[in-house]
């Protein structure tokens, strides 16, 4: 299913862009939907959600730096969550990821990006995890000064020793500042 998700995800993206200009070189903020698929062990359990906002700034014709922040909820699905709630464990924790790093755009309206930064959890005695996120997209007009988005990243948190991995789809509609 998460396969089928990202496949559809990827493809409707990158075939709606095939015919549009190129985003690169435009000041935006784009506000977007988040969904997380966890990988490793203990994962098939487990569900992220959330929003984020993104500012794009043009430094050279294709490139552009990036400063996004967002809310993700994490939240434990099927067995997981009902033997958390029968332990008195909670089902879900709040992050806040704030993320720098750049976009370049090539061959049009694909692009590459990768993001630094941190995420903070929003739960009493959270640690606040380091946050590297490389990944692809496309952006295509849908009006004079605005765009939808649609990018697929691998993201990692490393906090205390331990890791965090998944695979993120983002769908925004961003506008031109």
């Amino acid at each position: 299913m998460k396969k089928l998700l990202l496949s559809f995800a990827l493809v409707a993206g990158l075939g709606l862009a095939a015919n549009a200009q190129t985003e690169g070189a435009a000041r935006k903020l784009s506000i977007g939907a988040e969904f997380g698929f966890p990988t490793g062990d203990g994962s098939e359990n487990v569900m992220i959600v959330g929003g984020s906002l993104q500012y794009e700034h043009p430094v050279a014709k294709s490139f552009n730096l990036t400063g996004s922040a967002g809310y993700l909820s994490t939240m434990l699905t099927g067995d997981a969550k009902t033997a958390a709630k029968a332990l008195g464990i909670s089902t879900s924790y709040g992050t806040i990821p704030v993320k720098a790093g750049g976009k370049y755009y090539f061959g049009g309206n694909f692009y590459g990006a990768a993001e630094l930064g941190a995420a903070i959890s929003t739960e009493t005695g959270g640690s606040t995890a380091f946050v590297y996120s490389p990944g692809i997209g496309a952006s295509f007009s849908v009006a004079p000064k605005s765009s939808l988005d649609f990018g697929v990243r691998y993201e990692n948190w490393s906090a205390d020793g331990g890791t965090s991995r998944f695979i993120g789809l983002r769908a925004a509609y961003a506008f031109g500042l």
